[in-house]
């Protein structure tokens, strides 16, 4: 929303209903009642502490020991999220104040913006222009002095923010190619009018640079530079508000070097490139269709410059591809590893494979890290048969990124700024090389597709049902101890992941004697502690022991984690190592599957294991002790899991109700008194035993049997089942796959086939007046090797007239010795001008 004046009348609009709804006057009674006996402490530059007569962390509500000041102290704000591009006006809930007050608002500790107190006595803050993704800290002041009250915003990808809040460029196509061949005409943009409270609005051009902070010399290349996204000029001033807007561009030879840019509108009465007023931004785009004249002349001729300048600029820039993880064998790993991987929004197999930039793809996947020296990623992209593709065969294969598009800590600076690097360094130089030019080999000689020869995939280890381990080893036992518990604990990595079960409660109240998974917490190293917890049949995520709210954004980029949340019964937390926890519920009863990168060998203790290939020793007690896996009793193997029950020092949950302190934190973590029932018969006259036997066969069963007679519910045991096999299939998808590697077409012939993995056979042929010398079909072998020689093209004339010069003898030598000579030539020529790789491998 965008407003005229302070009086925010827009925004007043806008939040209407929001300020009536029964949930906010149902927090004012509920703190009132928490806090009266606590007044005379203050939460005033004290948020996220416990004083001594009362609490000012998050906790404090559901424990209802609230200081007297907290809710408009400790402040949430209403959106929770906004583009890191800024200019949303951010509701301070629970803080009123007098309309002709004065609030103003300081963002990271050092940005400092003035707020605004609409005609009810509301406070807004706008969020800033940000270089960066994750939580941002907000301080307000009220008195102009002290900057005594926080709280805290999510700050998101441009392309993640809240579409309505957006500048739809309309036909983008039209906006990105405007002055190639045949794309010319008017350009039209669109917006929500009602969200800007004025009737005449400012519709601006802002470009995006990296430059020399100590020069100002604009600079694609040396990452000794800054990030600027600045004002270039106004497209139209004092314009109606009707939500739509339409222009002829003409060039623009004063602006022309800004090729990347977004276009923002804000209400009339901010001056020109006002920073930090409220404002709708588009999509990042190329700026073509304010590009120099001379680029609407010849395209092809301008982009071709580009293309070579960007290719010497290239060349001196540091090696960032043996930094990146290999790519994924298939598609199957790619989606299974969870922990490494994550779906490319603009290739996605759920969306309808809408693959702008990598055609006959059906899905494509990121690295979910970028590396740690450059910032760089990975991606991978698949065909239809779920084959990985290469750039040696398709422009549509999967290509790595100087810059990440996501970003990477630290963010703000070159190339780690989110979104705005990547296309700087990797899609600007593709519309110059691929998409207006034809020089794609000199992109894909920089861009190469990674092999996936070096790709192991991650070893996954289970907890499901009441509750059934599944080590990383595949020993599958029992446990049913009621505490809380290390699954994971790797010194080494400073990983730890802790699970905490519950007694097993009938839908008649009555408990027996078993247990469930009720929540699992996790950390690593520095990183934030990510707690996910079952509530009334869905998952509570908390950070920190903050509750999050995923109404508004899936993804969140934290800090040493990611946390993807796509539905209440499904959530996967990623860290900076590779490792990947998801969390699911089937039919109110958590599974927590651990996913471990190849590192993490013989790094491993807990519930699931040490991870090394070898069951045998995967009951190892926090003690050392070992218990043999085929001989252990019931009760051995319930010693081994209480032994890795966890202590209180290092608990990773959060106590935020009576309950749990009573049951959990004020008691040992384990509770010796409760003994579980080790054995169930199966009774033959017991009701529900036809049933059962229907639906517990195959593997998995006597997993599905015993939670169906322990719970008596066929829905508990068929949910077992479901989740045992969701393992399977998961453990199917991650198995190891043999890649031979990418062979070349060889030059002035053709390959018949694009898929190296082992079984796979890839037929060769040549041109009309050449003949193949080599092998005419290479099959992939099960030790990585291909059958057979690299076939070559020759001319016939070439040939006819070394045999018909000399002998047999001599022309079998002077052959071989031609096509070792023509060898060496095409070896000499990819090392030395790697830029014809592609071309000759192509040219048919």
């Amino acid at each position: 929303m965008i407003t005229r004046s302070p009086s925010a009348q827009g925004v007043i609009s806008f939040f209407k209903i929001n300020m009536k709804t029964t949930l906010s006057n149902f927090l004012c009674g509920l703190f009132l009642i928490c806090s009266y006996k606590t007044a005379g402490q203050t939460c005033r530059s004290k948020c996220g502490d416990v004083l001594d007569k009362c609490s000012c962390h998050a906790t404090c509500v559901s424990l209802l020991n609230c200081c007297a000041d907290y809710s408009q102290t400790c402040f949430q704000v209403k959106p929770e999220s906004s583009s890191m591009l800024g200019g949303r006006a951010l509701r301070i809930l629970g803080l009123v104040l007098h309309p002709a007050g004065r609030l103003l608002c300081r963002f990271k500790g050092k940005i400092e913006t003035e707020g605004f107190i609409d005609a009810q006595g509301h406070a807004y803050c706008v969020s800033p222009l940000l270089y960066e993704t994750g939580w941002i800290l907000i301080n307000v002041s009220v008195d102009g002095i002290n900057f005594d009250r926080s709280g805290e915003y999510f700050s998101v990808h441009p392309s993640k923010a809240d579409p309505a809040f957006e500048v739809i460029l309309v036909n983008s196509t039209q906006w990105h190619h405007y002055g190639t061949p045949d794309i010319t005409g008017q350009l039209r943009l669109t917006w929500n009018s009602s969200l800007i409270g004025a009737e005449k609005v400012n519709i601006e051009l802002w470009g995006y640079r990296e430059f020399n902070s100590s020069t100002g010399e604009e600079i694609n290349g040396s990452y000794s530079v800054r990030a600027e996204l600045s004002y270039l000029y106004s497209l139209g001033r004092h314009l109606p508000n009707t939500g739509s807007f339409s222009i002829i561009p003409v060039p623009s030879e004063d602006y022309s070097r800004w090729e990347l840019g977004n276009i923002r509108i804000t209400a009339s009465s901010n001056s020109d490139g006002s920073r930090d007023v409220q404002a709708l931004w588009s999509d990042i785009h190329v700026l073509a269709w304010h590009f120099e004249q001379t680029f609407r002349n010849d395209s092809a001729a301008w982009a071709t410059k580009k293309c070579l300048q960007w290719n010497i600029t290239e060349k001196k820039l540091p090696n960032f591809l043996n930094e990146l993880i290999d790519c994924p064998c298939t598609l199957a790993q790619a989606r299974a590893d969870s922990g490494r991987f994550h779906t490319d929004y603009g290739c996605d197999i759920e969306k309808g494979s809408v693959c702008t930039y990598h055609p006959a793809s059906v899905h494509c996947v990121r690295s979910i890290q970028a590396s740690p020296t450059h910032g760089s990623g990975q991606q991978c992209c698949y065909d239809s048969a779920g084959a990985l593709m290469l750039t040696g065969d398709s422009i549509g294969g999967s290509t790595p990124d100087r810059a990440h598009d996501w970003g990477s800590p630290p963010y703000r600076e070159p190339p780690w700024v989110p979104g705005y690097s990547h296309w700087l360094y990797d899609v600007m130089s593709f519309f110059y090389c691929c998409l207006w030019s034809d020089h794609c080999h000199i992109y894909f000689s920089h861009r190469p597709s990674s092999d996936c020869r070096k790709y192991q995939p991650p070893r996954a280890g289970v907890v499901l049902g009441d509750p059934h381990f599944i080590t990383f080893d595949g020993l599958n036992y029992t446990f049913n101890g009621k505490g809380e518990y290390w699954l994971v604990f790797s010194p080494d990595a400073e990983l730890s992941v802790q699970a905490r079960t519950e007694q097993v409660k009938l839908e008649n109240g009555t408990l027996v004697k078993a247990t469930q998974l009720s929540s699992v917490a996790m950390k690593e190293k520095s990183s934030d502690v990510i707690e996910v917890r079952l509530a009334q049949g869905h998952l509570e995520v908390l950070r920190n022991q903050k509750l999050l709210s995923f109404m508004e954004q899936r993804w969140m980029d934290l800090h040493g984690v990611f946390v993807f949340a796509p539905s209440p019964q499904d959530v996967t937390a990623m860290f900076l190592s590779g490792v990947g926890v998801e969390v699911h519920v089937h039919e109110g009863a958590m599974a927590v599957t651990v996913l471990l990168p190849a590192e993490f060998t013989n790094h491993t203790r807990g519930l699931l294991g040490l991870m090394n290939a070898d069951p045998s020793d995967d009951l190892l007690t926090q003690a050392g002790e070992v218990f043999s896996p085929a001989s252990a009793t019931p009760k051995e193997i319930f010693a081994f899991g209480t032994s890795w029950n966890i202590s209180e020092n290092s608990s990773h949950f959060t106590y935020d109700s009576k309950y749990l302190l009573d049951t959990y934190s004020f008691r040992p973590n384990h509770d010796a008194a409760f003994v579980p029932a080790f054995f169930l018969p199966e009774i033959p006259d017991d009701p529900l035993m036809e049933d059962m036997l229907k639906i517990c066969f195959g593997e998995g069963a006597q997993f599905c049997k015993y939670d169906t007679l322990t719970t008596r519910s066929l829905t508990v045991g068929n949910a077992t089942l479901r989740a045992y096999r969701n393992h399977q299939a998961l453990m199917a998808s991650l198995e190891p796959v043999v890649s031979c590697g990418w062979l070349p077409t060889p030059r002035n012939g053709r390959k018949n086939g694009t898929h190296y993995v082992k079984g796979n056979t890839l037929n060769f042929s040549c041109n009309d007046g050449y003949k193949l010398y080599g092998t005419a079909q290479r099959t992939c072998l099960d030790d990585g090797t291909w059958t057979g020689e690299q076939p070559y093209c020759i001319t016939d004339d070439r040939v006819g007239f070394v045999l018909g010069s000399v002998g047999s003898l001599s022309a079998l030598v002077t052959m071989g010795a031609m096509i070792k000579l023509h060898n060496r030539k095409q070896d000499r020529g990819k090392k030395v001008n790697p830029d014809q790789r592609v071309t000759q491998e192509q040219t048919f």
